[in-house]
């Protein structure tokens, strides 16, 4: 714990912390912001090794104060977490969704973790291709850590997983399995060497092969249970395009959500979920 309460909003530290909101801050210092009392007190808790600070708001918040110090308590039992103490104006000038406490992540531990990612067959693995809102994919990373997935793969051109929205997204679920990003071509490598076939959710599918049903898969999963039930990667589009045909003919699989309203679509976030949650039950009820 260090006693000097950091009353400057102005200093060096404050600016330098301030810029981890930012991309190009957060490549240049190794390290990420954490903002917010459950995705501090999920990355205390699972992920220790990979935060070197916490800043809590000297004045605490109304009704938080214990949650707080909960969380306090609980990083002081890591060798490696400092607890400093910061007034509102502090905070405030860090970030406006610090909600009283934030922490700083290294980069470096936590892709290391990534990089020693070990898939085997029964593996499964939600994957997303060329995500571009920070909300959806934290939400994405949390609808997979519910779905009880191995892992989750950003594949392609997309949003940094450290933007501080990705992280409050999460919910927390950033700290509690890998992510990691990946180009096209070394995602279907990868997924090849490890014996997972690519399953697709898309709603068109190809000139040459229409989407299954998701209802039919999971008949079938329950029906007739083997390994591929409980081995695969789920690979999601773009928010507005979708997947590519190129991606397309790579999967072993499409699958398609059926709509029995007037609705057009679904967004990301909510396929994700429903084609996540749906396969891991009939996985359970099947084996």
């Amino acid at each position: 714990m260090n006693a000097q309460l950091l009353d400057n909003a102005k200093s060096d530290r404050v600016r330098r912390l301030a810029d981890l909101t930012r991309a190009k801050g957060r490549r240049k210092a190794g390290r990420f912001l954490i903002e917010g009392p459950q995705s501090v007190r999920e990355a205390v808790r699972y992920r220790a090794d990979a935060v070197s600070d916490i800043y809590v708001a000297s004045d605490g918040q109304a009704g938080a104060s214990d949650v707080l110090e909960r969380i306090i308590q609980e990083a002081l039992q890591a060798d490696n977490v400092y607890v400093h103490r910061a007034t509102r104006e502090v905070m405030d000038h860090i970030s406006t969704d610090a909600q009283g406490i934030l922490a700083v992540g290294e980069l470096d531990a936590m892709r290391a973790v990534q990089t020693r990612l070990a898939l085997t067959q029964g593996s499964r693995i939600a994957a997303f291709w060329q995500v571009r809102d920070p909300g959806n994919a934290g939400t994405v990373i949390r609808a997979a850590d519910a779905a009880g997935c191995d892992a989750v793969v950003f594949v392609d051109d997309c949003v940094d997983m450290f933007n501080p929205k990705v992280i409050r997204s999460t919910a927390g679920s950033l700290f509690h399995l890998p992510v990691l990003t990946v180009g096209t071509d070394e995602f279907f490598a990868m997924m090849g060497e490890r014996g997972l076939g690519v399953w697709a959710a898309d709603v068109y599918g190809t000139e040459t092969r229409k989407p299954e049903s998701l209802p039919d898969v999971l008949a079938r999963l329950r029906a007739n249970p083997t390994s591929d039930g409980n081995s695969y990667a789920m690979l999601f589009g773009n928010e507005a395009r979708g997947l590519s045909a190129d991606v397309l003919a790579q999967c072993q699989r499409i699958i398609s959500i059926p709509l029995y309203g007037k609705a057009e679509s679904l967004n990301l976030a909510t396929s994700a979920a429903i084609l996540l949650m749906s396969l891991t039950m009939a996985s359970s009820v099947a084996s």
